[in-house]
């Protein structure tokens, strides 16, 4: 049996502390919220974010952030990305010497630019072999409620990889695969939001089939060209990490970064989608930063462009289309 904090009780975070519960591990689940933190703790549900699914009895819950990361050999971090730093912060002094932090988390900071493991690395003070990230097509709904899925376990030492791999593993619905390529794996996480909201805001204007593949396909090409720049491996975006939570975000309609899209394609302000949201969508956020990492290594995003605009510049979703297909095609091969 193995202790386990995971820090974050939102969909995701409560899905992924459900799942190692019931692997048989000691789990521990933090939030901030006292009413929520009760609910899960006593009731074994958690009626905020995953209505009518019951929570394993084996699962506690506390607002203690020493309390829970007492003895943890992984700390899962599950938190919206650009809080981070500030509660890891707070937390760090309580981090056991030796364990393993692990980042759910899908987003790039404002300001530094940096991925969520960097941040991780920075704050805590521990070196990349003791970092680790979990990513994929992995829509907590469906998991939570025991649906097959995959994900994709990514670690610079393979044996800390396989050590996350077999922790995750014991549920036989969840299938998790191990990939050396932290950077490859945390931009797919990231940058598929913003192409998600793309899509969204297409679909909400009434669009079809063919604009969703053409946008889902070049904001892969968008992908595979900042991974290029950052080093990542090409191959991560063929896999899990890449096209399937790509695929996985752009389409379903659990996905809140599509639905965010949508609600501005149809016509809402962006006041009165972020009124209308109750879950963090990363890539609202995180488009902006994107961008900026983009402009720093010199790489063309003309979708995350065009999002940032519709999302924070004013420019409407009208605007936006007419930007896209007005612009002069480079002479790539395949259409990539």
């Amino acid at each position: 049996m193995t202790t386990v904090a995971v820090f974050g009780t939102g969909s995701w975070g409560t899905t992924f502390a459900m799942l190692l519960a019931e692997a048989g591990h000691r789990v521990t689940l933090w939030g901030r919220r006292p009413e929520l933190v009760e609910a899960i703790d006593r009731d074994h549900v958690n009626p905020d974010y995953l209505p009518g699914i019951p929570l394993p009895p084996t699962l506690r819950a506390t607002t203690d952030p020493a309390r829970a990361l007492d003895g943890a050999e992984f700390v899962v971090l599950a938190v919206p990305s650009q809080m981070l730093r500030p509660n890891l912060v707070a937390w760090r002094e309580h981090i056991p010497p030796d364990a393993v932090l692990v980042s759910l988390m899908k987003g790039i900071e404002l300001g530094t630019t940096k991925r969520m493991s960097e941040v991780i690395r920075e704050v805590a003070g521990v070196p990349e072999e003791r970092v680790a990230v979990v990513s994929g097509p992995n829509l907590a709904k469906e998991i939570a409620q025991r649906q097959p899925a995959a994900t994709v376990v990514a670690c610079t030492d393979e044996a800390v990889a396989e050590r996350l791999q077999a922790l995750c593993h014991l549920p036989p619905w969840f299938r998790p695969y191990t990939n050396p390529d932290v950077v490859g794996v945390e931009l797919g996480g990231a940058v598929k939001n913003v192409i998600a909201l793309a899509v969204g805001v297409s679909a909400g204007m009434g669009m079809g089939d063919n604009v969703s593949a053409m946008l889902i396909t070049r904001g892969l090409a968008e992908i595979s060209r900042l991974g290029a720049a950052l080093g990542a491996d090409p191959h991560t975006f063929a896999g899990l990490a890449g096209m399937g939570d790509l695929v996985a975000t752009c389409t379903s309609p659990l996905s809140r970064n599509r639905t965010f899209g949508e609600n501005l394609g149809r016509g809402m302000t962006l006041e009165e989608v972020v009124a209308a949201t109750k879950q963090t969508a990363e890539g609202v956020k995180s488009c902006e930063s994107v961008l900026e990492l983009a402009r720093k290594h010199d790489v063309e995003m003309p979708i995350t462009e065009v999002v940032v605009g519709v999302v924070h510049d004013g420019m409407s979703p009208a605007e936006a289309a007419m930007l896209l297909m007005s612009r002069s095609p480079k002479p790539e091969r395949y259409g990539l």
